[in-house]
């Protein structure tokens, strides 16, 4: 049956509906009982019950204040009768907002069950006209586990992390002591365009997050591929131990070698007394105060960890290529170096191109190395709650769990979505494994 667009649907069944479609705009399921669907009308039914009980009793009283996030702090009032401080609680802003929320992605999926339902009496009353059977409820439950079931999830997180960054809630503002209300596009625009700390703050990391990405990414992308083209090489003897040597930095949890590490560069750490040791430096070096030090540590050491799986993939990818490419090139005279470039480096690139796009997320968000290693450090008075190797995850977790400033953490959230999001479609849709796949061969 032809797909109808929401509106036709409404429209045709307030306008050709019988007795009983149009009677499910004010009863639900009354379209379903008559075309013998009496779980699903009955659920509809149910549904409407529980939306009115829900809106009269929960809703009304969070939305009512929705529009001021509350008005009545708390307050303490001197009883002479018994001689001390009585509390009366006032309007909590978060429980406001968060309830608020909630009542709305109910008020929300109400008007989709609705629409559903005189979707349901309109085609069921069409199937009756034809002689069809109408479907049954088995097959619509197994359709919500499937398509679009990612909405479903990011719908309510999402929701509430966009609220968020149009409110001023901070440690300055903590209900019920001291309320927080909206404050429209204030934290847009004092990163953008107002506050200069905070301006030049995400600027700044936000140059060195891309920056880091794209070294973290294609340092280990391009040493994994020379490493496993190395180890898979012919002249190569005991692969499986050269592997396992490797695999060893993955079996180490990352946070006891990153914390190992970070001891290890500090002035007083093993590797600045070796190296005075040595009479290599008369001085420590400054491996974790000094920005330009600490961004290229960070760098190097995340090498350490990422060769390792970057290896890994390209070992399996050049098990998979075909022998009988390799032959052919060198039958037509095709040296080491031209094999490499002309099969090797096309084969690996287009196999791994989107998990390259998936490291790069990772990358850009990657918390641990730059968190265990170096703390986000050295702090710099330039910038406002970070340091100078800061990314914009860690000075995200910065500004929630130390300075409680969770409207300028979810404006930098949503931020990072559509920066990270936008960039990984477009770029994902224009690589080789999705325009030419069934070109490769």
């Amino acid at each position: 049956m032809r797909q109808m667009k929401p509106f036709a649907v409404i429209r045709c069944a307030a306008a050709k509906g019988d007795a009983f479609t149009r009677l499910s705009f004010l009863v639900m399921g009354a379209g379903c009982f008559r075309c013998g669907q009496l779980v699903r009308g009955l659920l509809y039914l149910l549904s409407e019950v529980f939306f009115v009980i829900f809106l009269r009793s929960f809703a009304l009283p969070y939305l009512a204040k929705f529009p001021t996030l509350g008005t009545t702090t708390q307050v303490k009032v001197w009883d002479e009768a018994l001689q001390i401080y009585q509390r009366y609680p006032g309007d909590n802003s978060m429980l406001i907002l968060l309830y608020s929320v909630l009542s709305l992605a109910v008020i929300a999926l109400f008007c989709y069950l609705w629409y559903a339902n005189l979707r349901d009496a309109w085609l069921g009353q069409q199937r009756r006209a034809q002689g069809k059977a109408s479907p049954h409820l088995k097959e619509d439950l197994r359709s919500l586990g499937h398509e679009r079931f990612h909405v479903t999830l990011l719908s309510m997180p999402m929701t509430t992390l966009v609220l968020f960054a149009f409110t001023n809630f901070d440690a300055d503002h903590q209900p019920p002591g001291n309320l927080f209300t909206w404050v429209g596009m204030t934290n847009v625009t004092d990163i953008f365009l107002g506050n200069a700390t905070k301006t030049h703050t995400f600027f700044g990391i936000l140059g060195w997050t891309v920056v880091w990405a794209i070294l973290s990414t294609f340092t280990n992308y391009i040493l994994g591929m020379l490493l496993a083209v190395a180890i898979n090489s012919k002249l190569v003897k005991l692969k499986q131990v050269w592997r396992t040597c490797f695999i060893v930095a993955i079996a180490i949890p990352q946070f006891v070698s990153l914390l190992l590490i970070s001891r290890a560069l500090e002035p007083a750490g093993a590797i600045n007394i070796l190296l005075l040791e040595l009479g290599l430096i008369d001085t420590p070096l400054p491996f974790l105060t000094n920005p330009t030090y600490a961004r290229i540590v960070v760098v190097v050491v995340n090498l350490w960890i990422g060769i390792p799986y970057t290896m890994m993939t390209f070992s399996g990818v050049l098990m998979n290529i075909p022998s009988e490419l390799y032959e052919s090139a060198e039958i037509d005279g095709a040296g080491p170096i031209r094999r490499f470039f002309a099969i090797t480096l096309p084969y690996m690139i287009f196999v791994t191109a989107p998990a390259t796009i998936t490291t790069f997320v990772t990358n850009f968000n990657n918390f641990n190395v730059i968190y265990l290693l170096t703390g986000g450090g050295p702090f710099s008075l330039d910038y406002y709650q970070a340091g100078k190797t800061d990314l914009l995850v860690t000075w995200l977790y910065k500004l929630t769990v130390n300075r409680n400033d969770y409207s300028l953490a979810s404006t930098i959230g949503i931020f990072i979505f559509l920066l990270v999001g936008t960039c990984s479609l477009l770029v994902y849709n224009r690589t080789g494994a999705v325009r030419k796949e069934d070109q490769f061969q």
